[in-house]
């Protein structure tokens, strides 16, 4: 039986999703057609929208109609615009306890010495400064395996996934303030990240960001083998120096063996990126099943890009274990408000063009696509940017939207493991958490089978349920948790991925 020519997302909604492109005349409603041209994965009207009226889909406000809307018409940017309406933030009267699972899950990781669990076993290279992001470079390079050729200098050392360089353009020119304060905790998150054995940072020597500050601040005193340029006496002999540091841990970290671990040693990050109108229909609510399933097992899920919940976040402190973890979020919109309008900015000016182009209007429509991805268990606390996830369960972290860096705050808070929807066909990675990729739809996941790990587009296309798409994705995080490389692995994404936020003056 062929799927129906629209998706009706709930009973009030006054717009259906497109499956596919639609042609003038092609039924949408009980007597209604469509007035125009719609494409794939956009909006159309089932009723009359009156000029000021809210349009409603997922039972939800996504925004208000600019011009009246007949029935059949193409709804998006030309008809609909955001508008103030009122929000309940009903602090916690959906929490409910969590159905725990009598016999969790297990995967096979790598306990280290201080029981914690890694996924992956990296070497990392970190910087300070941007000084010293090519001698990083320089380093890894003498240990980079070629995807495409094959060739491998860690081929002696089969537990040892890479030695990465995780660089970025920051750490100088700033202020002794909030700016550096986030830049430290984000380096200090990384440098402690389970998923490395062991880490080198790298500096010059003058800048703001001294290393000798980073390991007292953060205390890292213990964690990390440090070295300056300029004290090294220059580019070649700190890589030299760095070079013989990594050859000699090698060894070391290559004596790991893989155990059987329960599940809730997982911290899985929640990302979307290059979202269309699918994402909240398909891959999001699968991840959301997936997230359910591993907070049912004891396991932690982060929900982050603060930007990309505003409008929605109403509806995620009824789910707050507490009061005060609900005005925590609230706390957060209000600290984004005041921010774009500082910077005459607007919270709308996300979704991007390619957001719209894929069939999403407004901010308010995006974020309540985008936190499906968190599934339907208590919101358990909420932390700042790349601070240290402690409580297991459901976690909001405040990043922005933009995913390099809103994957970085996570990944520095503990995550071990990314998974990452995508409808325009984002490719990423965000070593050393492996990253799983999940394809909102067919057309894009078959265009980019190199890319995709897990076809969402099947809930579409009425080959799987969300929640049978959610259970395959639980077990894919079980398998890649225990070694299994997924497509951006494949081809060595992560390390251009590492973007720490830079917030504050550049001086």
């Amino acid at each position: 039986m062929a799927s129906p020519p629209v998706i009706r997302l709930h009973p009030e909604d006054s717009v259906v999703i497109a499956r596919a492109t639609l042609l003038p005349g092609a039924p949408v409603a009980d007597n209604v057609v469509a007035a125009e041209r719609i494409p794939a994965g956009h909006k159309v009207a089932v009723r009359a929208i009156p000029q000021g009226e809210a349009i409603r889909r997922y039972g939800q406000i996504i925004g208000f109609a600019s011009s009246p809307i007949s029935p059949g018409r193409h709804v998006h940017v030309q008809n609909c615009e955001m508008g103030d309406f009122a929000k309940d933030y009903a602090y916690g009267v959906d929490a409910r306890p969590t159905d725990f699972v009598t016999l969790p899950a297990t995967f096979q990781g790598i306990r280290r010495a201080d029981g914690r669990v890694a996924t992956r076993n990296y070497i990392g290279i970190l910087t300070s400064v941007n000084c010293s992001a090519h001698v990083a470079e320089l380093v890894s390079g003498v240990f980079r395996r070629n995807p495409f050729s094959g060739e491998d200098p860690l081929a002696d050392f089969p537990n040892v996934d890479g030695v990465v360089a995780l660089t970025h353009k920051s750490g100088c020119g700033m202020t002794e303030k909030e700016p550096l304060r986030l830049l430290r905790r984000t380096l200090a998150g990384y440098a402690r990240h389970v998923n490395f054995s062991h880490v080198v940072v790298l500096g010059l020597g003058c800048e703001v960001n001294q290393i000798r500050g980073l390991k007292e601040e953060q205390h890292l005193s213990d964690r990390i083998r440090n070295m300056d340029i300029q004290s090294m006496g220059g580019t070649r002999k700190t890589v030299e120096a760095s070079v013989a540091f990594v050859k000699e841990v090698l060894a070391e970290a290559d004596a790991v063996t893989r155990v059987a671990v329960p599940a809730s040693e997982l911290t899985v990050a929640l990302q979307c990126g290059g979202s269309d109108g699918y994402s909240g229909v398909s891959a999001n609510p699968a991840l959301g099943v997936a997230s359910d399933l591993l907070v049912r097992h004891g396991g932690t899920v982060i929900l982050s890009e603060t930007p990309e919940t505003y409008g929605a976040e109403h509806l995620l402190t009824r789910r707050a274990v507490s009061r005060e973890v609900g005005e925590k979020l609230v706390a957060l919109m209000r600290w984004w408000e005041d921010y774009t309008a500082r910077e005459g900015a607007e919270m709308n000016a996300n979704p991007s063009p390619g957001n719209k182009a894929g069939g999403l209007t407004t901010i308010l429509e995006k974020s309540l696509g985008a936190m499906a991805k968190a599934g339907s268990t208590n919101l358990v606390d909420v932390v700042q940017y790349a601070e240290a996830v402690t409580k297991r369960g459901f976690v909001f972290m405040d990043t922005p939207g933009y995913d390099p860096v809103a994957a970085t705050g996570q990944v520095a808070g503990g995550a071990n493991l990314v998974c990452f929807t995508t409808g325009r066909g984002s490719v990423f990675g965000c070593k050393p958490a492996p990253s799983i990729k999940l394809a909102t739809n067919t057309p894009m996941y078959l265009r980019m089978a190199d890319d995709m790990d897990v076809n969402c587009g099947a809930i579409l296309d009425g080959d799987l349920s969300v929640q049978e798409c959610g259970q395959q994705i639980f077990e894919l995080m079980l398998r890649v948790a225990s070694g299994e490389r997924t497509k951006s692995e494949q081809f060595d994404f992560g390390a251009a991925e590492f973007a720490p936020w830079v917030i504050g003056a550049t001086m």
